[in-house]
């Protein structure tokens, strides 16, 4: 999503509150609970869970291994709500042509660097690069290229952009700096 003032153009960027999180941690959990209580029900020898009989199941090594990975279940799923909450890797990207400066702003975990804000002069680029791999693990990538050649990621991390809306917002972006892009044949 773009916002554009005069000659000042920002790009938000979604960060950990995408539906695909919301979806995995939900499901996470109560894959986890359900291994834990059923593991608590073989250890009590109670029933915990209505539609599980706790007599068909021995506590060790089965009952113990079904806790353990409640547990980590458990665990796994509070680590991925916790970024949710705290919206890890939003953000923005700003590219302000009437003060010459580029920001990167981005939320993280936590800490001293919860805030990461990155800010660049556009007389430091010297293009925006396009980085396309197809194969099994797909790279869409938008980059920053400075002229000491350091590369800069603008992307969001998550499902890769059609290769249509990655050239357009790479060209969009370069048009607006007044810089060339590399990458696109």
């Amino acid at each position: 999503m773009y916002y554009k003032m005069s000659n000042i153009k920002v790009e938000k960027i979604l960060g950990s509150r995408r539906l695909s999180n919301y979806w995995w941690a939900t499901i996470i959990f109560c894959g986890g609970l359900s291994f834990f209580l059923v593991g608590l029900s073989a250890y009590l020898h109670k029933q915990l869970i209505p539609s599980i009989k706790y007599t068909t199941l021995v506590f060790l090594p089965q009952g113990a291994i079904m806790t353990f990975y409640g547990t980590v279940g458990i665990l796994i799923s509070i680590f991925l709500w916790y970024t949710i909450i705290l919206n890890i890797g939003s953000g923005y990207n700003e590219f302000n042509n009437d003060k010459g400066i580029i920001t990167i702003f981005r939320l993280g975990f936590p800490g001293n660097n919860r805030i990461l804000k990155l800010k660049y002069n556009t007389n430091e680029i010297y293009s925006i690069k396009v980085v396309i791999e197809e194969g099994l693990s797909v790279k869409r990538e938008i980059y920053l290229k400075m002229k000491d050649k350091r590369e800069i990621p603008l992307t969001k991390v998550g499902q890769p952009l059609s290769l249509s809306k990655l050239e357009d917002q790479a060209v969009n972006i370069a048009k607006f700096l007044d810089l060339k892009v590399e990458g696109i044949s």
